[in-house]
């Protein structure tokens, strides 16, 4: 294992010789993060197809789950923990393994590649992800096998939801409501229940004074988070996105239609009322990791799962701005 992370800094260091390389990584490295998914998810759901939104928000909330439970279960060290020689361009307050940024791009843009259907999109695909992934190793966040292992995971991820999302979709929509609902908190308490016997697993876990030391150079955040938050907020994501879902698609479905100007204004109605949830929740609610912070966590992202797929489309209907759900 030192040969493995002395041939990844030997690399690293390699890498972030060129210095004109710096703003390009950061560029392709923004394309792998959960928020440039989630401004993307809702502009694609609101604006262009319901469905590719929802596969996306999926993938990417699933992915998200994965890779929180994998960097706890690893607990690796990320490069500029490890060696004050490496150049932190960017600082990390998680675990290196695997690399989440690689992992998430996969599966998305995978996912997007594999709804156009054509060989170009899985080209640029392929392109974008192998960027992303390189623009981790040049910031310094990422060894080469963090990398690896965020691709292969993130592989394995988007091979399940092509094979299993359609027929386990007919088998939820064959369900009553309230074994929908049922099977919706099943998911995310088991999530939940994952992610908690990880957090208390590690309650004595200590970082190497090295590794803190080299962080701390960088300026870095120190020590990693070890809390349920990051899972809280995908669980919550999960339930109002699905519960949406759910009760749009009772109610006739939705689509975006008409002229680009009204979906130009559904995305603006969307996106503020995403703002408000989300800053005017965050404001009022605790931020503090504890079980009446937690719990309202949980409740915002619940929020606004629910505001994207089904309270902006219900208000776009009242709005004029597409056909009424079920009309």
């Amino acid at each position: 294992m030192d040969y493995v992370y002395a041939s990844g800094l030997g690399l690293i260091a390699v890498l972030q010789a060129a210095d004109w390389l710096e703003a390009p990584m950061r560029f392709f490295t923004f394309l792998g993060t959960a928020e440039f998914f989630f401004l993307v998810l809702p502009v694609i759901y609101w604006c262009i197809d319901a469905g590719l939104g929802m596969r996306i928000a999926f993938i990417l909330l699933f992915s998200n789950a994965f890779n929180e439970i994998a960097k706890l279960t690893f607990h690796s060290p990320r490069p500029y923990w490890m060696s004050g020689q490496v150049k932190a361009l960017a600082a990390e307050p998680t675990f290196g393994l695997p690399s989440g940024h690689a992992q998430l791009a996969a599966g998305v843009w995978g996912t997007i590649a594999a709804n156009l259907h054509r060989l170009w999109a899985w080209i640029a695909a392929s392109g974008i992800i192998f960027l992303i992934g390189l623009s981790r190793l040049y910031l310094g966040v990422h060894f080469p096998h963090d990398v690896l292992a965020g691709w292969l995971l993130g592989c394995l991820t988007l091979w399940a939801f092509l094979a299993l999302s359609q027929p386990i979709a007919r088998w939820v929509g064959g369900l009553s409501p309230l074994r929908q609902v049922l099977l919706i908190l099943a998911v995310a308490a088991t999530l939940l229940l994952a992610q908690a016997l990880l957090v208390n697993s590690l309650p004595g876990y200590f970082l190497p004074p090295e590794w803190a030391s080299s962080a701390a150079r960088a300026g870095g955040r120190l020590p990693p988070q070890i809390s349920m938050q990051g899972m809280l907020t995908t669980a919550g994501a999960l339930i109002g996105l699905s519960l949406g879902v759910l009760w749009i698609g009772r109610r006739g479905g939705f689509q975006p239609s008409g002229p680009l100007w009204k979906r130009e204004l559904c995305f603006i109605v969307g996106f503020v009322g995403v703002a408000l949830l989300h800053f005017g929740l965050k404001a009022i609610f605790p931020a503090e990791d504890s079980l009446s912070g937690n719990s309202l966590r949980l409740v915002r992202y619940v929020a606004l799962g629910l505001w994207i797929s089904a309270g902006a489309p219900w208000a776009f209907g009242m709005l004029g701005l597409v056909g009424k759900p079920g009309n």
